[in-house]
């Protein structure tokens, strides 16, 4: 890109200081401090070929902006205009030419018909390719008694595109959630709709089957699932779920559970397989996921309490057991994997990288329902030596939860509330070959500020998605409101 030469009788120090930003007077101010820009990409690590990182300057003064971005190993892009908007094939361009590399950011802006420049700041782009094509999540406004507009979403990481997967203003206002697909394969597929015409979807290379939402053997519903990796089988909770409500207190709502049970369902027999071991009387076992290799099944469990009154006693550890693809049976014995109890906490979202190096947890002071705990936190579990940290480097003072990684285990998506308290959204970190994550960066919008003011809707139970989730919405609505169910048998 062509530099506009500046004429006329300035210093040296004012020709370098100057030369990102274009079209502008020569008095124009360097300023020592960096700008404040909304999200903050200052200092963020991402991926080549992500979204263009747009941003809006933070000072309602400034009526107009100018960046610049160039790149440690060549090339440059530049914006100007009421917030920094970039092209998505020079972004892309950029992005890919500096993998690896860093792009260096500078921000001016007119203020009072006058220019002013920030120190520049830096952002990296990994040498870790993301291999995905986008997130699914679902999109809910953050209300308590009832949960009117939402659906599940998914959202193209390349560019700003979002389309519905299926949304509940077009299958009579059910609530949808709990989806999950295997290993961030979309092909096999599920997600649990509660309400009147309740299911549990499995959509597998394309062929859906609705199971009937409630077995009376288990005593819930399906919810919570987990792909064997294999695809053979998907691992489930059944959960009494219950919430209350506090008068006044910075956690506004609790959600626990009367009794829950986990069990690993097979679609080919519409079978559900269960075991003494997780389906105990005295305890509530809950959450279930696969180990990359399929033949380990970690769960959270938690003694049974009074509730509502105790409600502060329930309290998560992890388990494992084995499991045996080739027979759909379970090991003898139940290991404790992970003692939060004992340190006076709770852990929720088990989710293990898909190298079998890590997993992924969140720590909370009581309960599983971390997404309404601002102190919940991310934590890391080494799979190999059983050593486990606060990930510090992306938690933040609010609410820190859901999780899961991307296919190559260098990338993970969660939500936090750390904007205002209120409303969750969606951030993406990366992480090295020896455990170490990056500064966390929000899911890029078009007009960030924009999007993020007028938008009344919290993201969660995020996933990756190697490809774009084939479903045909028209049909699934007439499938949903048909109530044509299959009964499942417990084995």
């Amino acid at each position: 890109m062509k530099k506009i030469i500046l004429i006329g009788l300035i210093g040296l120090v004012g020709v370098v200081g100057l030369a990102g930003c274009q079209q502008r007077p020569a008095d124009a101010v360097l300023l020592e401090e960096q700008p404040a820009i909304f999200p903050d990409y200052n200092g963020v690590t991402v991926p080549a070929g992500i979204a263009p990182l747009n941003f809006n300057v933070v000072d309602e003064d400034v009526d107009l902006v100018d960046v610049t971005v160039a790149g440690s190993k060549g090339g440059e892009v530049h914006a100007q205009g009421d917030y920094a908007d970039f092209s998505e094939d020079d972004w892309h361009t950029l992005t890919e030419q500096n993998r690896g590399g860093e792009l260096t950011v500078t921000v001016c802006g007119r203020k009072d018909g006058k220019w002013i420049q920030y120190k520049d700041f830096k952002i990296y782009v990994s040498p870790y390719a993301l291999e995905e094509w986008g997130v699914t999540y679902r999109r809910i406004a953050p209300g308590y008694e009832v949960y009117s507009h939402m659906g599940i979403y998914q959202r193209d990481l390349s560019n700003f595109d979002e389309t519905p997967i299926l949304d509940n203003r077009q299958a009579a206002a059910q609530c949808m959630n709990c989806h999950m697909s295997n290993r961030t394969d979309p092909s096999s597929f599920v997600f649990h709709v509660r309400g009147s015409h309740g299911a549990t979807m499995i959509q597998r290379d394309g062929k859906r089957e609705w199971l009937k939402a409630k077995n009376d053997m288990l005593g819930g519903s399906m919810v919570y699932p987990y792909w064997h990796p294999s695809g053979k089988y998907c691992a489930f909770s059944t959960n009494q779920t219950r919430q209350s409500f506090h008068a006044a207190d910075q956690n506004r709502i609790e959600v626990y559970d009367l009794s829950s049970d986990i069990f690993v369902y097979n679609p080919e027999t519409h079978e559900i397989l269960g075991d003494s071991l997780i389906q105990t009387k005295d305890w509530s076992e809950n959450s279930p996921v696969f180990s990359p290799d399929g033949k380990t099944l970690y769960f959270l469990t938690c003694k049974q309490q009074e509730y509502p009154m105790h409600y502060k006693d329930e309290k998560y550890n992890l388990c494992k057991i084995a499991f045996h693809p080739e027979t759909g049976t379970y090991g003898d014995h139940v290991d404790t994997l992970f003692n939060a109890v004992a340190m006076g906490k709770s852990l929720t979202w088990p989710r293990p990288s898909y190298d079998g190096k890590y997993l992924l947890f969140t720590l909370s002071d009581y309960g599983y329902f971390s997404i309404w705990h601002q102190e919940s936190e991310q934590w890391l579990l080494d799979l190999q030596t059983g050593e486990a940290r606060p990930l510090d480097e992306i938690n933040s003072p609010r609410a820190d939860s859901y999780h899961n990684w991307n296919v190559n285990s260098h990338w993970i998506v969660f939500t936090s509330r750390r904007v205002d308290g209120l409303y969750s959204h969606l951030y993406f970190a990366s992480v090295d070959e020896q455990g170490r994550f990056t500064k966390p960066f929000m899911l890029p919008q078009k007009n960030p500020k924009e999007y993020y003011e007028r938008s009344f809707y919290s993201f969660n139970t995020p996933d990756f998605t190697k490809s774009k989730v084939s479903f045909d919405t028209r049909k699934a609505v007439s499938e949903v409101m048909s109530d044509q169910r299959i009964e499942t048998r417990v084995r």
